[in-house]
């Protein structure tokens, strides 16, 4: 028998023609187990070897899935495919059939964040590249290194305001105001525009949650990552979504369904939605949450389970 990781492993080098994901997607809807894994295999490849693919794949797949493809599809540029190093595999296989009975994001991105980092000087140069395509980032990134949020600021924000919901979501669950310390990572040495994106996404992550609206739980912070990606092609996004992919087409195949229902509804939710990357958060936390959504044509995102499902599922 042949082994399937080998399968896996080249078509995630190599890709596939443009036609694929949307073939493969409609197959896993049909049953198809090996459809999973051959299409978390392009997930992958967009993560971890041809960024400029990325929203080409994810726009057919959504096509596959849900019957409809976004609007205004992103521009497939064209490019060589950058090497995956063999230490990339090690990581990935081992996170891929790591036991647990439930999905656990923040377990999983915590070991995720690992194979972020083994990609080589010429993705970093074509993530940076592909970003300016996205809607806004040119903007946005042309506003400068960010400024850091105080939770002073935010304090003084009337109730029932941005800044008083992200103060509140803050300070009551013990989060820290950026989702992780900017400076350890280095990210203000990266390239441009990858240095603000980075920087920005690491202090909005959770702004993003509220104004997007998706919860803080295991299943609404896999489907943000969906809504990251299709933003502005975040990488780490993109890597985590090909690894909770692969990691459910590998070990719990009855459950590849919920996860492209949930990653893919948020995908097409992201690329519908106005930029968020450009907004002056500062000049808007006295703003109420929903009159904001109406000012700028954002709609909550309409999660297609309950967005506590995993946590009722560990509790049951």
């Amino acid at each position: 028998m042949t082994d399937p990781t080998i399968r896996f492993q080249t078509l995630a080098a190599h890709g596939a023609d443009p036609g694929s994901a949307l073939a493969l997607a409609k197959a896993v809807r049909a049953g198809d187990e090996q459809a999973a894994r051959d299409l978390a295999a392009l997930w992958l490849h967009a993560a971890a070897a041809a960024p400029e693919r990325l929203a080409a794949i994810y726009d057919a797949s959504a096509e596959g899935w849900l019957g409809v493809p976004p609007r205004a599809p992103l521009v497939e540029l064209a490019g060589e495919p950058a090497p995956i190093a063999p230490e990339f595999w090690e990581a990935f296989w081992a996170l891929v059939r790591a036991s647990n009975e439930v999905p656990d994001p923040a377990g999983v991105t915590q070991r995720t964040a690992t194979l972020a980092g083994m990609v080589g000087p010429a993705l970093q140069a074509k993530t940076a590249k592909i970003a300016l395509v996205y809607p806004g980032v040119r903007e946005a990134a042309a506003q400068g290194y960010p400024e850091r949020f105080t939770l002073e600021a935010l304090a003084r924000a009337p109730k029932g305001s941005l800044g008083a919901e992200f103060h509140d979501l803050i300070v009551d669950n013990g989060f820290d105001l950026e989702v992780l310390d900017r400076d350890a990572l280095g990210v203000a040495e990266m390239a441009p525009p990858l240095d603000y994106l980075n920087a920005r996404i690491l202090q909005c992550h959770d702004l993003w949650h509220i104004l997007a609206g998706y919860r803080t739980t295991g299943l609404h912070e896999i489907a943000i990552s969906g809504f990251q990606a299709a933003q502005f092609g975040h990488h780490y996004s993109s890597m985590f979504l090909a690894m909770v992919l692969a990691k459910s087409a590998f070990g719990q195949p009855l459950g590849t369904g919920l996860m492209l229902d949930v990653i893919l509804s948020a995908w097409t939710h992201g690329r519908e939605s106005p930029s968020l990357l450009p907004l002056d958060w500062a000049a808007l936390w006295h703003k109420n949450v929903e009159l904001m959504r109406a000012e700028l044509g954002i709609s909550a995102y309409a999660s297609p389970y309950p967005a506590d499902l995993f946590e009722q599922l560990r509790a049951a």
